[in-house]
């Protein structure tokens, strides 16, 4: 397994938060390293993204888990599990006002021995990613 995650904390409701991570036409006003995102991010639904790590590849994780204004996830990866990414965004209320917000990535299967020193380490993109969504929730 490989994994990478960031969390930080916003000055801003979950539902303002929440608006902001489903929005999927917005993404590249604030998302540092999205290029594209297409679809719906809505229970089920296949998004497909291009990101400036991977510029060449599509990525067409599904939306597999929703709970508004708390979790989401989405996954993708090889048939049989032989290779897995997870990604999962947490928001936790901390106060009025004020959250905490987690996201992270996790690579399984076993395919892993074979591809897992391919895959870059994506932590200054996703500490960018979560200062990106911090502004973009206390300052619009």
């Amino acid at each position: 397994m490989k994994a990478f995650s960031t969390t930080i904390e916003i000055n801003a409701t979950p539902e303002r938060i929440w608006a902001i991570l489903t929005d999927a036409a917005k993404y590249m006003e604030w998302d540092p390293g999205m290029l594209r995102l297409e679809g719906t991010i809505a229970p089920g639904q296949t998004l497909t993204i291009y990101t400036k790590v991977a510029p060449k590849r599509a990525f067409k994780p599904k939306v597999s888990e929703f709970e508004p204004n708390r979790k989401m996830v989405w996954s993708s990866g090889m048939p049989l599990g032989l290779f897995k990414g997870t990604r999962t965004f947490i928001l936790e209320p901390l106060a009025q006002n004020r959250v905490k917000f987690s996201m992270r990535e996790e690579f399984t299967g076993p395919m892993m021995a074979l591809i897992g020193n391919s895959i870059p380490d994506l932590t200054a993109t996703f500490e960018a990613f979560a200062a990106a969504l911090k502004q973009r929730a206390e300052n619009t």
